[in-house]
């Protein structure tokens, strides 16, 4: 059997489009409704989907090619069609021998995978949605890209400012979530490729345990049993989501992945949760125009920060037009007779509304399992400040000694970075090296306007901690390269033990934060002195200088621009 390309699977009144991405491959067995290329279309980013459950036994077509509609994408060897919650029946099993499996493709496990094949290993990774996971598809990339896209709408509108002239500023929504989907295909291109390269087998499919040294995958019509001689559980995280939405009001409330997915954007949106999450699409929003209001539980938005960053976040939100109650509880969403969403909180002790067209929970995630009987192989959790999590040591080892578990699923930090060291972490283990994860310099990027990066130890945990301990400071008013960017907000602080002149924390607010953060982790990991710093050249006119700054400011005579 062939699939084609229909009349239907296009915008009215076109039929050409070109091949942006193809996401299966001769030999794999694909689902009902399983996304199987990409194709562009006047400007539109179409995700084609398969009408037929079966094996691909030939690919047609190539990436970058133009194609009109009856073209011929696939040869499928398919099965009957049938609804999408219909199960079939399994007509071939497979048994396989591996080194290692990995449950969970995100950053924790593609990057688990490929140090372990690059070291010789066996390894078969398993993944029940998108290469890349949450990180890559519906979170970390997809959403800094959306970032740029409201930066640079931004920046038209404020051209005069720079000399230059822009008139009849607009953007296209459609457009900008069109550019986000060819930078998400073109990186899950690229990780399945460096997959391919390393001899990584991949499987698309729901896993289950069996036992410690047996993996079992289901697809449509197969089923693999994978013995393995180790596991790594990368399973990741979801949104948690509040008791608190009308069964009339659910198709007004969104999630992350969900506002992503929008094809046009609300004139209002009340965003619920103050933390990460929210606060970025709360940039994001107010920058392309939307209304927004953030609701936080808390008394204060980012509350893991240190008072003067959340003081100086504050202030450039409100400047944003973004509108903030904290001290608030969310207690229900209902459909208005207008079709908007109506949501009602708690705050000061008084019963508040406010109405929307669309609410956004961002009230943080939560450790997802994927589904896997954890308990039924002795596998132990426990609670941490993230929440609950499959308990590991510092080898990324579970409490069954040849599973590891690494990422969101441990509760330890939800960073992907982090989960991708975790995973060269455990993998080092599995090969017999001797490895520890050290959470002490990870650093946090959180993509507002401005941006902000913080690593090691806050000042608020200093005092904590009864240290001895000395702040250096600088504004990035001060900085030369700043002002050349019209960027005027922000500072950048050094925490520094008095008696060993070590440092032990950074944070960091302005332009550039989230990169320059890099030099500050390599100080505290390398346990650098605040000497060493002020004794590094930093190159004029740069962002970098300002750390230099807030290094001397630590010292007696202070900084030299300020």
């Amino acid at each position: 059997m062939k699939i084609k390309l229909k009349a239907d699977d296009l915008p009215k009144n076109i039929e050409k489009a070109k091949i942006t991405m193809i996401k299966v491959e001769a030999g794999d067995q694909i689902e009902l409704g399983q996304e199987i290329l990409i194709l562009e279309a006047s400007k539109n980013t179409i995700n084609l989907k398969s009408e037929f459950a079966g094996k691909i036994e030939k690919v047609l077509v190539e990436t970058g090619t133009e194609i009109e509609v009856g073209t011929e994408l696939f040869l499928i060897k398919a099965e009957a069609q049938k609804s999408k919650k219909a199960t079939a029946a399994i007509v071939n099993k497979t048994e396989k021998k591996r080194d290692l499996a990995i449950i969970g493709a995100g950053p924790g496990g593609y990057v688990a995978a490929l140090k372990a094949a690059k070291n010789g290993a066996q390894v078969t990774l398993i993944e029940k949605n998108s290469l890349g996971g949450t990180c890559l598809n519906w979170g970390c990339v997809p959403t800094k890209a959306l970032v740029r896209s409201a930066e640079v709408y931004d920046e038209l509108k404020n051209a005069a400012e720079f000399g230059c002239k822009a008139e009849n500023i607009s953007f296209d929504w459609k457009e900008i979530i069109g550019r986000k989907d060819k930078i998400v295909a073109q990186l899950s291109q690229g990780i399945k490729s460096l997959l391919d390269k390393e001899n990584v087998e991949f499987i698309k499919g729901k896993a289950e345990l069996i036992d410690q040294n047996t993996v079992k995958v289901v697809q449509t019509a197969e089923e693999i049993t994978i013995k393995t001689e180790n596991i790594i559980l990368a399973t990741g995280s979801k949104p948690n989501k509040l008791a608190i939405v009308d069964k009339k009001a659910e198709s007004l409330v969104l999630d992350s992945k969900a506002l992503l997915e929008l094809n046009e954007l609300p004139e209002e949106i009340v965003i619920i949760g103050g933390g990460v999450i929210g606060l970025e699409f709360a940039f994001i929003l107010a920058r392309l125009d939307v209304k927004v209001t953030v609701i936080e539980y808390l008394a204060e938005i980012l509350n893991f920060l240190d008072p003067d960053l959340i003081s100086e976040i504050t202030e450039a939100a409100l400047e944003a037009g973004i509108k903030i109650q904290t001290k608030a509880e969310a207690k229900s969403i209902k459909k208005t007779l207008a079709n908007r969403a109506l949501v009602e909180f708690e705050a000061e002790g008084e019963k508040k509304y406010i109405s929307a067209d669309k609410v956004l929970m961002a009230a943080g995630r939560k450790a997802d399992f994927g589904g896997l009987d954890l308990a039924a192989l002795g596998l132990k959790t426990e609670k941490s400040k993230a929440g609950l999590g499959i308990k590991v040591n510092q080898k990324m080892q579970t409490t069954v000694n040849n599973i590891y578990a690494i990422g969101d699923m441990t509760a330890k930090t939800q960073l992907a970075h982090a989960a991708s060291e975790q995973g060269i972490v455990a993998v080092k283990n599995i090969l017999g090296q001797k490895a520890k994860m050290d959470y002490q310099a990870i650093p946090k990027a959180i993509f507002t306007e401005p941006e902000i990066a913080v690593v090691g130890l806050s000042e608020k945990e200093a005092k904590a901690q009864a240290l001895d301990f000395k702040v250096g400071k600088f504004p990035i008013k001060a900085n030369s390269k700043a002002l050349t960017l019209a960027k005027k907000r922000g500072f950048v602080k050094l925490i520094t033990a008095v008696e060993s002149d070590l440092v032990l924390g950074a944070s960091i607010i302005g332009p550039h934060a989230t990169d320059l953060i890099a030099e500050l982790t390599l100080a505290i990991n390398n346990k650098l002195k605040v000497e060493e710093i002020i004794e590094t050249i930093h190159a004029h006119p740069t962002s970098a200088e300002s750390i230099h700054e807030a290094a001397l400011a630590v010292r007696d005579e202070g900084s030299l621009h300020f």
